[in-house]
């Protein structure tokens, strides 16, 4: 591939640069570059002697900060491999923290230039990430594809901002309602006011998990997020009828999000749009349950309980709904929803006990791509681990050698579970190969820019 024209800010490169002395021909010690952009954001890179000329550009989840070091590898164990390998490693900081995609997008194209002109021009270029970095790569493919041959996201964000933050709205909505709360779930002036909801909140959790009502309640706030019933290592993996213990799980789950996602990176996220930008106008709770993975246990919870489901969700039917700042939805939609449009191929790869990113995000992917007719660029693989981003190395060598492949070959080869664990085993043979054959249910609140509807 010929690699386009770059980012204007990239040209002018280099404010800082610290570099590792090079290697000799005696040793296999990686260059090592440390810079710093024009927009702030640190970079690294990591060249190895037996460089064959592919590049990874990296870019990493969520980071609240303060502090913002640059990553160009998912993990410590997987690094090294990939030096083996013979890959040039890259990836900057993002010039700021919490929902950075305006910064991400740009510093990383930045930190490509960056590697070019000290390097010179890769035979192949592929872009990674995890988590909140599966969004900034699945933009990256989408609006400089003539920069990349192909992308890889792991565990991402892939159903874009404003479903995140809609489908994020629901549980704490639920919660709300159910247990009894007057605590504000948008418009969040301050960290601290997030905070103080937070715990407020979690507080009446913490009381409803005591009684049978209230584990029943959080198992339908917990419903309306998709979290599954096994979702960190640690725990018991439960039994497809274990409903107590699968409730347990998720009240673990349903608190990490309240402490996470739901009102502290939410606020974070409001300053940077303008207001509030998720909405729950409209919706039909009772409808998003039937399409829950996990109805079936909310619905034998609830007799179990002796407590009315029909009644609870008409409760929550009923209750005054959340509206959306214009400008804010406006702002999200524009600079973190999909188009659908894939011109390289993309694989991702996603576990299916995913509490904080749930793998539904991947069927709101694929309902964007096949709308906008970049189906055969696509393809998704699952890992039946528990927990966010828990990939072995081996598991995520065998994705990199995968899209590989189709950069190469033109064809996708070697996607199902067999394949990819066969080329994970020999890729390491020391850590976990848990690839599986999975088809997650429907994403409960989808918005891309592949659906006008979506749009309201």
């Amino acid at each position: 591939m010929r690699h386009g024209t770059r980012i204007a800010c990239a040209t002018a490169l280099l404010l800082t640069l610290t570099t590792a002395p090079a290697a000799t021909a005696a040793t296999d010690t990686p260059t090592h570059v440390d810079g710093q952009l024009p927009s702030g954001a640190t970079y690294m890179m990591d060249v190895p002697t037996n460089w064959n000329g592919t590049v990874l550009l990296f870019s990493h989840g969520y980071n609240a900060g303060p502090a913002n070091p640059a990553q160009d590898a998912p993990d410590a164990a997987t690094k090294p491999l990939l030096l083996q390998q013979g890959y040039a490693l890259i990836g900057s900081s993002y010039a700021t923290t919490g929902w950075a995609v305006t910064d991400a997008v740009p510093d990383q194209m930045a930190t490509l230039k960056a590697f070019t002109t000290r390097f010179g021009q890769a035979s192949r270029t592929l872009a990674w990430g995890r988590s909140y970095g599966g969004l900034v790569t699945t933009a990256i493919a989408e609006r400089h594809p003539d920069e990349i041959d192909g992308s890889l996201s792991m565990c991402g964000l892939v159903h874009g901002g404003v479903a995140n933050w809609n489908n994020t709205l629901d549980p704490v909505f639920a919660l709300k309602t159910l247990l009894g709360s007057d605590v504000p779930l948008v418009n969040l002036p301050t960290q601290e006011a997030a905070t103080t909801a937070a715990n407020t909140l979690t507080a009446k959790v913490d009381t409803a998990q005591s009684t049978p009502e209230g584990r029943a309640r959080i198992a339908l706030a917990a419903a309306l997020h998709n979290i599954p019933v096994w979702n960190a290592p640690t725990q018991t993996r439960p039994a497809p009828t274990d409903w107590d213990t699968q409730q347990a799980n998720q009240y673990d789950a349903v608190k990490g999000l309240l402490k996470i996602a739901a009102f502290n990176r939410r606020q974070e996220a409001e300053v940077r749009a303008g207001g509030n930008m998720s909405w729950n106008t409209g919706i039909d709770y009772t409808h998003l349950l039937t399409e829950s993975s996990v109805r079936k246990e909310v619905t034998a919870l609830y007799k179990k309980a002796g407590l009315s489901l029909t009644k609870d969700l008409a409760a929550l039917n009923r209750a005054p709904r959340i509206t959306a700042n214009p400008a804010a939805v406006a702002w999200m939609s524009s600079t973190s929803s999909f188009t659908g449009k894939l011109t390289k191929p993309q694989l991702t790869i996603h576990t299916i006990g995913d509490p904080l990113v749930p793998v539904q995000t991947e069927s709101a992917l694929r309902r964007a791509v096949t709308a906008a007719g970049s189906a055969p660029l696509l393809r998704q693989a699952y890992v039946d681990n528990a927990g966010h981003c828990t990939f072995s190395p081996a598991e995520q060598l065998a994705a990199l050698h995968t899209l590989e492949d189709r950069v190469t070959t033109g064809h996708w080869q070697g996607t199902d579970p067999a394949s990819l664990n066969a080329r994970a085993t020999a890729a390491d043979p020391t850590t976990p190969t848990r690839y599986v054959r999975y088809h997650p249910t429907p994403y409960l609140r989808p918005y891309d820019l592949a659906h006008p509807a979506d749009r309201r």
